[in-house]
């Protein structure tokens, strides 16, 4: 039998430890724009060093394909979305009107600076809404959560959020929620505030004096409505079908978004953290990717401060540990955020290059990419990447998109060539139920034999996933439909 023995074993060996810095730069790593000026906003207070920078971008955060000057950037294409650049300043107009005196522009033969046009601005719904609450409420806290309320508003003018979580959001009772909401709804225009569609009819053909309860009855079965059952509804609505007809035309007659009736939406979802811009052909063509400085902090050390506490400090060994920490961390947090601008612009960057013929022309030149696609061109971690492009958002030509929208599934050819991405095939589906003969409606099976002569390999099942994600009937359901149109 053997006697225990004990013995010293030297090894080396390696592991990778969680620092509190290196878990802040993956912090700054995940948060957009937005959510990183309230990071700093917060550091701000915290670390005296630390300072906000007012000046403008540093011009080596844009990258190109190839090396851009100053004279380049002003001359941008001006296709690019004008909805993420700047809005025209006071000083725009200023000087147009100081170059002929007091007398105003002298632009009289554009419509856009014609006297009559330029009497009043056009309102927004913010602005409208805002307008009719002073009207109606006196009390100002009324006006302050009546504000926030609209604040609440989705692009179709609908408040989607329960009572109970805007009560306990805003800090009040649901009574007085209740009550403040019960008057907005009578708010121009008629509909606004609504919870959803069938109140949004509800308000507007209570006005016209039409909501009777064979109407309430056919606007709590809206769904059997688009289904084009109307035999079914007249019989649950307890009218003819000729009654059922004109009820139907009375609602095609209401609004659903109140909102469109404004130019200006009441509030912008996302805001892009990195904007592309097309090159113009005379400077090479291609891309320009740089982040979104408008949204964008940018903080400095304010060494001065350093310098004048640091011998304020004297022999203090508290006081200059304090004020060398809290030096360390601000340029960590300097070179973090550096460093966090450099890795969004590297992946995002490759992900145009990858996508350029989704750019230039269409949906359905959408390519198939994985998260390790990109991670293994700019050899990063696969983590890394994921953390770059979610919640993440960018401005292109084409729209606003996440940039995690760009990874799709691949979906291979049936004789094993080119792969396509799933939302390039919807995009495909979409576009031959559109231009499908109403008296030949496409089943799913013929859906699937278009496809796969176009070397789309897929199966029946995706095809019916695909087209519901669409929100796009059956071939009975569309049959149905444009034969109804059609009569």
């Amino acid at each position: 039998m053997n006697k225990p023995t004990q013995s010293l074993d030297l090894r080396q060996s390696q592991n990778l430890v969680m620092t509190p810095q290196l878990q802040q730069a993956i912090k700054l790593l995940q948060l957009n724009n937005m959510e990183l000026n309230e990071f700093i906003e917060e550091e701000l207070e915290r670390n005296p060093l630390l300072e906000k920078d007012t000046g403008n971008p540093d011009d080596g955060t844009a990258k190109d394909d190839t090396s851009t000057g100053q004279s380049e950037k002003d001359s941008m294409d001006d296709t690019f979305d004008n909805a993420y650049e700047p809005s025209s300043s006071a000083s725009d107009f200023d000087s147009g009107s100081t170059s002929i005196g007091a007398g105003g522009s002298s632009k009289f033969d554009d419509p856009d600076y014609s006297f009559e046009n330029r009497l009043a601005d056009e309102k927004t719904l913010r602005e409208h809404l805002q307008d009719q609450l002073f009207l109606v409420f006196d009390d100002a806290r009324d006006r302050m959560i009546g504000s926030m309320l609209i604040d609440q508003l989705d692009s179709n003018g609908w408040l989607r959020a329960d009572n109970n979580e805007l009560a306990e959001q805003l800090g009040c009772k649901v009574e007085r929620i209740e009550r403040l909401l019960s008057k907005m709804k009578g708010f121009d225009p008629t509909g606004i505030f609504a919870s959803g569609l069938p109140e949004c009819l509800s308000l507007q053909l209570e006005e016209k004096g039409t909501l009777d309860q064979y109407m309430r009855t056919l606007i709590d079965n809206l769904d059997m409505l688009a289904n084009y059952e109307h035999k079914k509804l007249a019989d649950l609505c307890g009218v003819n079908e000729t009654y059922l007809n004109d009820m139907i035309t009375e609602i095609r007659e209401c609004n659903p978004k109140p909102a469109s009736e404004f130019e200006h939406l009441v509030v912008q979802t996302a805001i892009p953290d990195v904007l592309m811009k097309r090159r113009p052909k005379n400077l090479g063509g291609g891309w320009r990717v740089e982040l979104n400085h408008e949204t964008l902090p940018r903080v400095l050390i304010n060494q001065e401060y350093y310098a004048e506490i640091k011998d304020a400090a004297g022999s203090d060994k508290a006081s200059k540990e304090y004020i060398t920490t809290q030096m360390n961390n601000a340029s960590w947090l300097v070179k973090a955020m550096d460093q966090r601008a450099k890795t969004i612009l590297k992946v995002a960057s490759e992900i145009i290059e990858e996508q350029d013929a989704f750019f230039n022309y269409g949906i359905e030149f959408l390519k198939p990419m994985k998260l390790s696609d990109i991670a293994e061109k700019i050899d990063m971690h696969e983590s890394t990447v994921s953390r770059v492009t979610t919640n993440k958002y960018i401005g292109t030509p084409r729209g606003l998109f996440e940039l995690k929208f760009f990874f799709t599934t691949a979906l291979g050819g049936d004789d094993g060539g080119m792969a396509h991405s799933a939302e390039s095939v919807k995009a495909r589906i979409k576009a031959m139920i559109d231009a499908e003969d109403p008296k030949k409606i496409l089943s799913d099976d013929k859906l699937v034999e278009m496809l796969k002569a176009e070397n789309i390999d897929i199966a029946r099942r995706t095809v019916a996933k695909y087209r519901e994600a669409m929100h796009i009937g059956s071939s009975v359901q569309r049959r149905k439909q444009k034969k109804h149109l059609a009569g």
